[in-house]
């Protein structure tokens, strides 16, 4: 049995044991965190969590590494709430849905196109009866992005080692910033705000989309908003998935093309991981929809081919460019006509 399968063994042992503890005790912090959502005429989806846990702190300037590893720290020792009734609203619609095992939400509703604002459209979340003793409806507004009629493509990026310094590859170095770096404190790719919002142009939709688990979506938040990156929905996943498995990057982004057919969209990713890969296979499953490819080269070993197993067999009518650093973006962008 492989390990995330042993870790997803623990956590539902675990999780049983809270629950038999719990179940009859009414929540003391019961908080409904929203995830944001997106969409069009095509229909909307948003999606959220349920927990019995204070509101995280924010980040302030000169903080200690104490303060920022016990707010990492609180952000991954949840007390997720599950089977809670919920009622979501946007535009006019409304659906009902049901928290999972680990408290997460997904709805998708199907709201008159006529209702939906650009570029921003607030919904509504909120108890849909009696949980626990808890009869406050905590109704929790919700953002939902909705590109404008003048939007001439979509962005769709990858975070860890894209726009934020990660290193992925160095697991120490890895675990050791995202534990003891906070929103102020992270470091953004030289340049790489100033080229989002250029591509953005005030007009464009950006998403972000990660293998990062949902614990950390208020901390890239706040680092997007704090480095000045356009602002857009943050897709991610569970931390260990659940018995389906692990939602997979591809899924998110054929979801965002699927619920925007108007827009065509520019990749953006890194060599680290799978980007490459998983990019290539969007492109191809949706010919005429991506207008280019950027991985950003952060490999430890650019020798090791993996990169170059896919552009070496490209034949898509799709830039695929590996660039050595922003400007390398920004200078093939240009040609392209999209800055």
């Amino acid at each position: 049995m492989s390990a995330s399968r042993w870790a997803r063994r623990l956590e539902q042992a675990w999780d049983g044991v809270r629950l038999r503890r719990t179940r009859t005790r009414t929540p003391v912090d019961l908080r409904i965190e929203t995830y944001g959502g997106h969409g069009s005429a095509q229909g909307v989806v948003v999606r959220g969590r349920v927990l019995d846990d204070p509101p995280p702190t924010d980040a302030v300037e000169g903080e200690g590494v104490g303060a920022a590893v016990r707010r990492t720290v609180r952000q991954f020792l949840t007390d997720d709430l599950p089977g809670v009734p919920l009622r979501v609203t946007v535009a006019g619609a409304t659906v009902r849905t049901v928290t999972d095992a680990d408290g997460y939400f997904q709805a998708r509703l199907q709201p008159d196109p006529a209702q939906l604002v650009a570029p921003w459209t607030t919904g509504t979340v909120e108890l849909a009866g009696e949980y626990r003793g808890v009869t406050d409806p905590m109704t929790t507004p919700l953002d939902v992005l909705v590109p404008s009629d003048a939007a001439t493509f979509g962005v769709i990026s990858d975070v860890d080692d894209t726009i934020l310094e990660t290193g992925v590859q160095r697991v120490g170095r890895m675990i050791r910033q995202t534990f003891t770096g906070s929103a102020l404190t992270r470091t953004p790719f030289p340049g790489a705000a100033d080229l989002y919002r250029d591509l953005a142009a005030g007009i464009n939709p950006v998403f972000y989309v990660s293998s990062s688990p949902w614990n950390l979506h208020s901390f890239l938040m706040a680092f997007i908003r704090h480095r000045e990156f356009p602002v857009g929905p943050v897709l991610l996943r569970d931390l260990l998935g659940t018995s389906a498995g692990r939602e997979q990057k591809r899924g998110r982004i054929q979801e965002v093309l699927d619920l925007h057919p108007r827009l065509r969209f520019v990749l953006l990713g890194d060599s680290g991981e799978k980007d490459p890969e998983t990019y290539a296979a969007v492109a191809r499953a949706n010919p005429g929809r991506i207008m280019a490819i950027y991985i950003r080269e952060v490999r430890l070993d650019p020798g090791d081919g993996r990169v170059e197993e896919v552009s070496g067999t490209w034949k898509e009518d799709v830039p695929f460019v590996l660039a050595a650093d922003t400007d390398a973006v920004r200078r093939h962008a240009v040609g392209l006509g999209l800055l």
